[in-house]
């Protein structure tokens, strides 16, 4: 008789989407950063900045998502 209820946690696709979703927020803090240093004549001041936000962004959708499944 097959599993009526399929196992809730993590699979590979997931898993791959977790790894892109975290490589996302740091690439996209990086690129803010970039961009208001290019904007307001600075060197590596908000580009340090962007990428802090964005780990710490990933970091927290990370946690949430895997948070959801566990």
């Amino acid at each position: 008789m097959p599993d009526e209820h399929p196992d809730p946690g993590l699979r590979g696709s997931d898993l791959v989407g977790l790894g892109g979703m975290l490589a996302g927020a740091v690439v996209v803090g990086l690129v803010l950063g970039l961009l208001l240093d290019h904007a307001a004549g600075t060197s590596p001041a908000f580009t340090l900045v962007g990428i802090a936000l964005g780990i710490a962004a990933g970091a927290i959708a990370f946690w949430v998502r895997v948070r959801s499944v566990l």
